[in-house]
């Protein structure tokens, strides 16, 4: 049994190796590639300006507001956040590896840090962009902050989520990061970020629903379109699709993280 005594310590070394873990993936990550942050924004932006200019050429305006690039980024940005928390908190474990095999560094520590590096990344590359966009957009919708920022909540906890059980599947079969990228190709088309759920037909309605980021991508527009009020987003499901995984990624962690990181 710890001593509350040892429990600030114990906390403070734990927030120490967090640090570490972070400093070391962002010199890995960013600090040694041609470019570094820049292309952490370049990435999102080059896909929100291609389907901008693919659309626009075949549709006279965007499902909501007057702006393409605006309506591709309010999809795109969520999206992009779950699926580098996906897969940076599923890789945790193989990129943290040398380190773990410290007893002062727990597998805890890899996906917090991994977690939180690519939570301030992504949030930081979102106001990036979007500032620029407002900078040229003449948009007269109010921002609903509440519905963003919940939005951007939930997104987190479901790509933490699916990525701490990412994490055990990568470790004890690395096939699954290659099943794991195929299957999430798609998400661009089934996750109502080029078009918004209500002008799809009744049946495709029907199976898109139980894509918990359909229900995110609505939400984030909700934020962003004043006269938008998409009534079929259910946070319960999403949270759901966020805590099962969670719970059953980490209890697996628990009780075979030692044994998987020999194999």
């Amino acid at each position: 049994m710890i001593r509350p005594a040892a429990r600030p310590q114990l906390r403070h070394k734990a927030l120490r190796s967090i640090l570490a873990l972070i400093l070391r993936e962002m010199t890995t990550t960013y600090g040694r590639s041609p470019g570094g942050y820049f292309w952490a924004v370049a990435q999102p932006v080059a896909m929100i300006v291609i389907l901008a200019l693919a659309f626009s050429l075949l549709l006279r305006s965007p499902p909501l507001g007057s702006n393409f690039i605006l309506f591709y980024a309010t999809g795109i940005l969520p999206l992009r956040l779950f699926q580098m928390l996906s897969n940076n908190v599923g890789g945790a474990v193989a990129f943290s590896k040398p380190l773990l095999a410290y007893p002062r560094v727990t597998l805890a520590d890899a996906l917090i840090a991994r977690a939180i590096l690519t939570v301030l990344t992504q949030f930081v590359v979102a106001i990036v962009i979007l500032t620029g966009i407002y900078m040229f957009v003449d948009s007269t919708d109010r921002l609903s902050f509440d519905a963003i920022l919940l939005a951007y909540g939930l997104t987190v906890l479901l790509g933490i989520g699916v990525g701490a059980f990412n994490c055990f599947l990568f470790t004890l079969l690395p096939v699954w990061k290659i099943i794991w990228g195929i299957a999430t190709g798609p998400l661009i088309i089934l996750s109502a970020v080029i078009y918004i759920f209500e002008e799809l037909p009744l049946f495709a309605q029907q199976y898109l629903w139980f894509n918990p980021l359909v229900h995110i991508t609505g939400i984030m527009r909700s934020g962003f379109y004043s006269t938008y009020h998409p009534t079929y987003p259910d946070l319960a499901y999403v949270l759901t699709w966020a805590l099962v995984p969670a719970f059953f990624g980490l209890l697996l962690l628990r009780r075979y993280g030692r044994t998987i990181l020999y194999l």
